[in-house]
């Protein structure tokens, strides 16, 4: 396992009113802390030897500390954690209110390119644990429902883990979910662990409000309450000593494609995309040997001989933030900073934590035409935009990809990106239609060959991004 080294060390404050039981990890690593070259699963003995015994938090101090750390969700949309909790802690106090709130934690990890929440819970499955029992006390759960992919290793491990932890004040439910893309989103978790459905819900939902059995819910992501854990114990400011003031702290990211060494890295937020290939083995703009991840969605090679306006195997472009991101160009962009404040034309959200490096000899089109393809086959089928719009884009993207445009071809695409966004039941064909459009911004030259006529070398090439090989139903039976 690889960890960046972007930052320098720095000692952190205890939380006010708490006292911290060990010392707080440095700038970098502190997710990833104890990972080199551990064996397996970090054990729940040497994580309580690296991190301190238990704490008992109080409810206060858990939503105080939280908000005043600036912590943001880590699964994709980058929402303040802290105002989440304080609306589901609200809510479970509202009058009327009989039954405490529940806390849901999301591992499901929906994102192909990714693989920062799986490793996360190999290597340290306590850490996340220790979030939601912190989390839980702070919005006054008694329950937490920790959603993985069914019949996985993940799944296994955290049933030994929790079986561990039989004094924690809150009952666990270890909880297999359908290993589909759209099963992820948190209108389909609570639509799940509710009905056996892993769909999204057409009436969009207020989890705080009414979630899982009709309670107030939390749902998070594993990494944010993995980072949440050491907020509670070490304090704010100690949180906030490294990235930026309005995305503070450090996080994950899955780096893939066109790299000498793929892995999960952690980062500091604000990070420029360069430095971060660079610390992966690839210099934007200059030849590197080309691995990565593979079709299969594991970590392996991605060789091929195509060319892309004579830039051989140097690196093109950047996929960032996964399927619900976008591609930046390079290396004229390789300034750009990571995290869930972008700016510049093509600056995007870091999402999922996915950066893929593509070479020359790729083509960014036909990855993006496949991606988009797999998006409308994983949709669930529930709205106009995801039925008949994204197969249609998807299709417009084939065919210019294999450089079979007809003269309207690109009218009709860009006028079917323009009307799907905002009338789905869901926002995964926003996500879809993001994904396209940053395609035809950071690959306008190939756009251009494509639709003349003249595709490029790289059609043919092995594909670089993953995509699962088919669906899988969304219906999982009772919780």
């Amino acid at each position: 396992m690889t960890t960046s080294t972007t930052a320098t060390g720095q000692t952190g404050q205890p939380p006010d009113g708490t006292a911290s039981t060990s010392e707080p990890p440095p700038s970098l690593p502190r997710l990833t802390s104890g990972w080199a070259g551990a064996a397996g699963t970090v054990s729940l003995a040497d994580h309580l030897n690296r991190h301190g015994g238990p704490l008992r938090p109080e409810p206060g101090h858990v939503l105080d500390v939280v908000r005043r750390s600036g912590l943001r969700g880590r699964g994709g949309a980058g929402f303040p954690t802290g105002r989440k909790l304080s609306a589901v802690a609200a809510e479970g106090r509202r009058p009327g209110r009989w039954r405490r709130p529940v806390v849901v934690v999301n591992g499901c990890e929906g994102e192909p390119a990714s693989g920062k929440d799986r490793t996360l819970l190999a290597y340290s499955p306590h850490l996340v644990l220790d979030g939601a029992a912190y989390a839980a006390a702070g919005v006054g759960a008694d329950e937490v429902f920790v959603c993985v992919h069914r019949h996985t290793a993940t799944e296994a491990g955290l049933r030994t883990a929790v079986a561990q932890r039989r004094d924690d004040p809150v009952r666990w439910h270890v909880v297999g979910v359908p290993p589909r893309y759209v099963a992820s989103e948190e209108s389909a978790l609570v639509h799940f662990l509710d009905t056996g459905d892993a769909r999204p819900t057409s009436t969009p939902i207020r989890p705080a409000e009414r979630g899982v059995d009709g309670r107030p819910t939390l749902v998070d992501n594993v990494e944010t309450l993995a980072h949440l854990a050491l907020v509670v114990r070490h304090g704010a400011e100690w949180f906030r000593s490294v990235g930026t003031p309005t995305d503070p702290g450090t996080t994950l990211v899955t780096v893939g494609g066109a790299v000498r060494r793929p892995g999960v890295y952690e980062i500091v937020l604000g990070t420029p995309l360069g430095s971060v290939l660079a610390t992966a083995g690839a210099v934007p703009g200059e030849p590197i040997g080309v691995g990565g991840i593979g079709s299969s969605g594991g970590l392996g090679s991605s060789g091929g001989t195509g060319d892309v306006a004579g830039t051989g195997d140097a690196v093109v472009a950047a996929l960032v933030g996964g399927y619900f991101g976008g591609w930046v160009p390079l290396p004229r962009d390789a300034g750009v900073p990571l995290g869930h404040d972008p700016a510049g034309p093509h600056a995007t959200r870091l999402g999922a934590g996915v950066v893929v490096a593509l070479s020359g000899h790729s083509c960014g089109l036909a990855e993006t035409a496949r991606v988009v393809r797999y998006l409308a086959e994983e949709s669930a089928g529930q709205c106009g935009p995801c039925v008949f719009g994204l197969p249609a884009v998807a299709a417009d993207l084939e065919a210019l990809a294999a450089g079979r445009a007809d003269r309207d071809l690109l009218d009709r695409l860009h006028r079917r990106l323009e009307v799907i966004p905002g009338r789905g039941a869901c926002r995964h064909p926003d996500g879809a239609v993001g994904f396209a459009r940053s395609a035809l911004r950071a690959f306008a030259a190939d756009v251009e060959r494509h639709a003349a006529g003249r595709p490029c070398r790289g059609v043919g090439h092995a594909p670089v991004l993953p995509v699962p090989a088919a669906p899988r139903h969304l219906v999982g039976g009772p919780r």
